[in-house]
């Protein structure tokens, strides 16, 4: 079978042979991948190597590709929301399965693990700020995956038809998908003390969290509903912007991906905590040590 050269317009590859976004070339590539929204959260984490390869800045995106404790890890920015994780997820797989020189995919496959590690907002009794909250599902309100082919094999679809009913969903035109992390990475970063959750992944961090200033909600009644959703014992842990499209493209490209997050804001009791570095560290840390 004829293998089919993707075109320079669907692949765009820089003059000096890195991926259009990321600028990153395909050697600087760690098969462990550490993945934070902020620009600045890169170095955090990359001030614990003991080694550096690369460090290379395009945009929001930030690339630190180094060794830690014996292990050959990337650790990536990705800026905010599902659009950018679709950006990064894609460059990712091409620079690990994709012969920039041909434009092929390649003959053998490799796979990619993928942490990130972000902050988020919870909305449980049992999520209050300072807790971690691995994603073990994502319900997605961004609509990413619906431009992706066979999503039907990934989603939980039992699962996002309770969701509809439950909430008495109300926005017209944008129907929530349900997605799980790779169950075997999410037994490996966590153990008692990393919470199980159910997040979701919402497109714009405002109205899209039920959060209003002066604009007026569509339903102002959604998040009392997301609080109180129960569907086989499984109830909606926390908010944040990424883990939906993270865990869905991975599980399509044959990935391994999860988010776990720091809870810094609680959505029941109006608190919110901007003092959460200390708490942040902690998970690095964690996560570093497991991945």
């Amino acid at each position: 079978m004829t293998k089919r050269i993707i075109p320079a317009s669907e692949l765009i590859i820089n003059s000096d042979g890195s991926v259009f976004h990321l600028h990153i070339k395909p050697e600087q590539l760690a098969d462990k991948v550490f993945l934070v929204g902020d620009p600045a959260r890169v170095d955090m984490v990359a001030k614990r190597f003991d080694s550096i390869e690369c460090n290379v800045s395009s945009r929001e995106f930030h690339t630190i590709t180094g060794t830690y404790k014996g292990k050959r890890i990337t650790v990536l920015s990705h800026g905010i929301g599902t659009d950018n994780i679709d950006i990064v997820l894609n460059e990712l797989d091409a620079l690990a399965n994709i012969d920039f020189q041909t434009r092929e995919v390649k003959d053998s496959f490799r796979q990619l693990t993928l942490v990130r590690v972000g902050t988020s907002g919870g909305l449980q009794d049992n999520t209050t700020i300072g807790t971690y909250v691995a994603a073990s599902k994502s319900i997605g309100f961004d609509g990413v995956m619906y431009f992706y082919g066979n999503t039907e094999q990934i989603r939980d679809l039992a699962f996002e038809k309770e969701l509809l009913r439950q909430l008495d969903w109300q926005l017209d035109g944008l129907k929530p998908y349900v997605v799980s992390s790779d169950e075997g990475l999410v037994d490996q970063i966590c153990q008692d003390d990393v919470l199980r959750g159910v997040t979701i992944a919402a497109n714009g961090f405002y109205g899209p969290q039920g959060r209003k200033l002066r604009i007026e909600l569509k339903d102002s009644e959604l998040n009392k509903k997301i609080q109180a959703f129960d569907y086989d014992g499984k109830r909606i842990t926390n908010f944040e912007m990424e883990s939906s499209s993270l865990a869905g493209l991975a599980a399509l490209m044959g990935h391994r991906g999860m988010t776990v997050c720091c809870i810094i804001a609680g959505r029941k009791n109006e608190k919110m905590n901007t003092d959460y570095k200390s708490s942040l560290e902690n998970l690095i840390d964690m996560v570093l040590d497991r991945i």
